[in-house]
């Protein structure tokens, strides 16, 4: 029994599946319309009609709530939905209207001009008859807003061209909303007549760009859909209209020159936004002679005007983005009866129809990004940094044909004592604006270094969800020109220019800090090259410390040492680059852990705030906060030290183990201890004179021969660094004892490092003092460190 219930209802179950997939667009606006009057009585639908005018419609749920289509206040209407109507006596539409032949219905939905012009043509005994028609039938409305000459001439002769008219207005078949599928081209009954029907996903469907303000009204013989205005015939393409209408010769050329004219005539469905002439007019001489000199630019200008979708006026009932053929995209709205494009009125003439598309006339011309140049496109948020490019000459060295990237802060970052520096100086903050070449945000990396036209290397770092170069962050914005780049900063950026011991030798709030690094024997960790987040509490951080009790936190390294690194973490982390509101956990040297996130704003650490945030340095950054920093997992031992940071630490509860050791942290994290040898001098003459030699472990090793009272040293990053030799001018000029000393020194650092090692041969000792250049090219036997890649010594003199 179940089985044959179950294959009894599955054709009808699929049935309605089927109907369900066919329901359109305007068949699903109108069910939920049916919904909305449901308080009303049966068969009611609701509708909303735009104040000051007889436009009804429809509704989808966004104009429905927001109680306004295309930015007009809407009134709700109740009505009979289509194909229904009232009884007296009762609520809502119970009644089916009746059921006549396409000239019946025709007066059954109103359409009465339509009715009498199909008798005064002698189309009534056609309509009338047998066969299975589609009226798309103008309203009375629409039959009043013809041009008059043309509605005139259609009158004077009914016989052929009002018969003519009103045929190019049906089809043989019978097609109901949901067999109008968007794209579609039908066939009129006059002259095979092409009919472009366009079915949107608001419910608004058009014939020719005419909508269909009601639908599905079935007769005998067909059906009929009343529209808002009288179809005209269409013939020729967008290309042929643009090359015979004068008001857009301007256009013309570029279309023409571009290439762009051979595809507005081939099929498709395009929507034109065509600027006329007096569009061209409005805009600077200069801007114009530039992109119609420029075929990249003057084919990306014509194709940001056209979309590959068509877009009917009457199928716009609020702002929608569309992307064009240049690959942007383009805002169309309604305000009132109005069109706008990116939010602004400028259509003068709308909808029209051609054989592949539609055509709008607008009076500006759209410009996009491609085709500008870099410093055009700055945005309202952005004038205060674009107005000083220009007023101090500096726009003027961005060349058409060159590539940069701009840098500009928004409005907010400039400060009225910014604005009243020195000309001189506010330049140069300018000039590190502007980088050399063209990058996009695509092709940012963390790490990576950009030449300012200023001469300055600005650092990227990259985060999880920002973009910062230097102490500045990307906001949203970004945009490529033709000549370059423009991003959008939260802050002026300012180039690092002392490293983190100079900062903190040159500010006194951070004179306590810094007398502890030194103890600690740090001072090389912040002076050297790398990529440091110092957190740094100021000398109010240390209330309350005597001096004995400073004496007992220096006589105990390690300790000293831990509570120090605890403040210092590998890597660069500006406070704007983490994810507002979310806990970021970095690891410090001692090997402690750090919690920082941002609240409004401001940069916690440990939830202290932090007072001061993204003081950059060139070998880091520095957070300034007002309290020590200690971490809470780590016991103290020993009751004076334990004494001492109560005193200092109130925010947290030490932890206290009777006679528990703080680790030992070597400097070996950063580079390993100094070697150097007593040697007296041996060098003579005015030929240039050893002073000193570094050897480096990450890297290429380099030896170099340097002037008498100079000093080299060079430190890749992360790797340990020796140094060793002090030579000074006098002595004997004796190559030999020169070499066997060099032997014995690089034998020395080459086992400490890494075994026994190459040394230099004789030749190339004779050849380095000789100032030649060297030949021969030794290899470690041992890696310092991985690497696949062969290590070569390189010699170099000066």
């Amino acid at each position: 029994m179940k089985i044959f219930f179950l294959f009894t209802f599955l054709p009808f179950l699929l049935s309605a599946f089927e109907q369900a997939a066919a329901s359109a667009h305007y068949d699903k606006i109108l069910t939920h319309s049916r919904i909305r009057a449901r308080d009303q009585g049966p068969n009611v639908c609701a509708l909303q009609q735009v104040m000051g005018t007889k436009k009804k419609y429809f509704s989808t749920c966004r104009n429905w709530y927001q109680q306004s289509i295309c930015g007009k206040k809407a009134t709700v209407l109740y009505e009979c939905c289509p194909g229904y109507m009232k009884m007296d006596g009762t609520r809502g539409c119970p009644a089916v209207a009746p059921i006549d032949h396409v000239y019946g219905t025709l007066g059954i939905v109103g359409a009465t001009t339509t009715q009498r012009y199909s008798d005064m043509s002698k189309l009534r005994q056609e309509i009338e008859g047998r066969g299975s028609f589609t009226f798309f039938a103008p309203s009375n409305e629409a039959w009043d807003q013809l041009d008059s000459e043309t509605h005139r001439n259609l009158v004077d002769n009914v016989n052929i061209e009002l018969y003519n008219s009103l045929h190019h207005h049906m089809l043989n078949k019978r097609m109901l909303t949901k067999d109008l599928k968007n794209g579609m081209t039908l066939v009129s009954m006059y002259n095979g007549q092409k009919l472009f029907i366009n079915h949107y996903p608001n419910g608004v469907v058009t014939v020719n760009c005419a909508r269909i303000i009601h639908g599905n009204q079935i007769a005998t013989n067909g059906v009929v859909h009343v529209i808002d205005r009288v179809l005209t015939s269409v013939a020729n393409t967008i290309q042929d209209f643009i090359e015979f209408e004068d008001e857009l010769s301007s256009f013309r050329a570029p279309a023409i020159t571009s290439g762009v004219m051979d595809i507005l005539g081939r099929p498709g469905h395009y929507t034109i936004f065509a600027p006329t002439n007096e569009a061209f007019e409005k805009l600077p001489r200069g801007v114009l002679e530039r992109i119609m000199g420029d075929k990249v630019a003057s084919e990306a200008l014509v194709k940001f005007h056209i979309l590959n979708t068509l877009q009917c006026s009457e199928a716009i009932t609020g702002g929608a983005v569309y992307e064009t053929l240049e690959g942007n995209t383009v805002e169309v709205g309604c305000d009132g009866e109005s069109l706008t494009v990116n939010g602004v009125k400028m259509v003068k003439r709308k909808d029209i129809v051609r054989s592949n598309g539609v055509i709008h006339l607008i009076d500006q011309v759209l410009i996009p990004d491609s085709a500008k140049q870099v410093i055009e496109l700055g945005g309202a948020q952005q004038t205060t940094f674009t107005d000083l490019v220009a007023q101090l000459g500096l726009a003027s060295s961005l060349r058409p044909e060159g590539q940069y990237t701009l840098l500009a802060p928004l409005n907010g970052a400039f400060s009225d004592d910014t604005l009243r520096l020195d000309q001189r100086l506010l330049k140069r903050i300018l000039q590190n604006h502007i980088i050399k070449v063209k990058v996009g945000l695509n092709e940012l990396y963390n790490g990576q270094e950009l030449e300012t036209i200023g001469g300055k290397l600005l650092r990227v770092f990259v985060y999880r969800t920002a973009v910062c170069i230097e102490n500045s962050c990307m906001v949203r914005g970004s945009k490529e020109g033709r000549n370059g780049f423009i991003h959008i900063f939260r802050q002026i950026i300012s180039p690092a220019e002392k490293t983190l011991h100079e900062m903190l030798r040159n500010d006194k709030r951070f004179s306590i800090f810094l007398s502890l690094v030194k103890a600690a024997d740090l001072d090389d960790v912040l002076s050297q090259p790398g990529q440091w987040t110092l957190f740094v509490p100021t000398n109010d951080a240390f209330k309350g410390l005597t001096d004995d009790d400073k004496d007992i936190l220096i006589r105990d390294k390690n300790a000293l040492r831990n509570i120090l690194l605890y403040h210092l973490t590998q890597g660069v982390f500006i406070g704007s680059g983490f994810e507002p509101g979310v806990t970021n956990i970095l690891k410090t040297i001692q090997g402690g852990k750090l919690y920082l996130k941002t609240v409004n704003d401001t940069l916690l650490v440990n939830e202290l705030k932090s007072r001061e945030s993204d003081l950059m340095a060139t070998n880091g950054v520095i957070h300034v906060i007002d309290k020590l920093l200690y971490p809470a997992e780590l016991p103290v031992g020993n009751d004076q030290l334990l004494t001492i940071l109560k005193k200092l630490i109130k925010y947290i509860q030490i932890k206290f183990v009777r006679d528990s050791t703080f680790k030992e942290i070597p400097l070996t994290f950063y580079k390993i201890n100094i070697i150097e040898s007593n040697v007296q001098p041996i060098i003579t003459k005015e030929d240039p004179s050893i002073t000193q030699l570094t050897k480096l472990i990450e890297g290429e090793p380099e030896f170099k021969i340097v002037r008498e009272g100079e000093t080299i040293t060079k430190v890749i990053h992360g790797g340990p660094e020796i140094k060793y030799t002090r030579i000074t001018a006098g002595g004997s000029d004796n190559e030999e004892k020169l070499k066997k000393i060099l032997e014995e020194e690089v034998t020395k650092v080459t086992k400490f490092i890494e075994g026994d090692g190459h040394l230099l041969e004789d030749e190339e000792i004779k050849r380095l003092l000789q100032g030649e250049a060297p030949v021969r090219k030794a290899q470690p036997t041992r890696r310092a460190q991985g690497g696949g890649a062969r290590r070569r010594t390189r010699l170099d003199h000066s």
